[in-house]
């Protein structure tokens, strides 16, 4: 078997330049902020993903 190569993911100095700049842009204070709306749309999608999935499933129960 073959490995998958990932391409055009960041790896770890990538991320870390990324968070710079992220830093750089929004600045010590914001960032919290921002994380934490970020953070609260990726649960909102979470939930609306097992919603929708437990539908289905319902439906095929039926």
């Amino acid at each position: 078997m073959e490995p998958i190569l990932l391409l055009g993911i960041p790896g770890g100095p990538e991320w870390i330049i990324i968070l710079i700049i992220i830093v750089l842009l929004f600045g010590g204070k914001k960032l919290p902020g921002l994380m934490k709306g970020l953070g609260k749309g990726i649960k909102d999608f979470n939930d609306a993903k097992n919603d929708i999935s437990n539908e289905t499933e319902d439906k095929d129960e039926k």
